[in-house]
């Protein structure tokens, strides 16, 4: 199960269910697939609803290595991504909003 509180989210990619993670060493591989872009460009891409299918493929793929998949972009260009693009662009804002929000206090 993907804990929210450790920033996961879930995506069943190929029947095969994966918690997706933004770690230190997966934002700094998807700042250099960004190559002259920003993180922060981005995040203000998402915000607005102006991403690009390369925001949600770079995300999806930075994600699932912080969570420990070891494949490439290359490998999700035929995969099935259940729920299709939208669950993708779905968990790729997930995982943006749950990598740079600080958690609820419980008051």
């Amino acid at each position: 199960m993907a804990n929210p509180w450790a920033g996961e989210v879930a995506l069943v990619v190929d029947g095969k269910r994966h918690v997706l993670k933004l770690t230190l060493g997966a934002l700094a591989e998807l700042e250099a697939t960004l190559l002259a872009d920003t993180l922060v460009g981005m995040i203000e891409r998402f915000e607005a609803g102006r991403f690009s299918t390369r925001d949600v493929l770079a995300l999806v793929v930075a994600g699932l290595r912080g969570g420990g998949w070891r494949g490439a972009a290359a490998d999700l260009l035929s995969a099935e991504i259940e729920g299709g693009p939208v669950e993708a662009a779905r968990v790729a804002g997930q995982l943006l909003a749950r990598a740079f929000a600080l958690p609820e206090r419980a008051e």
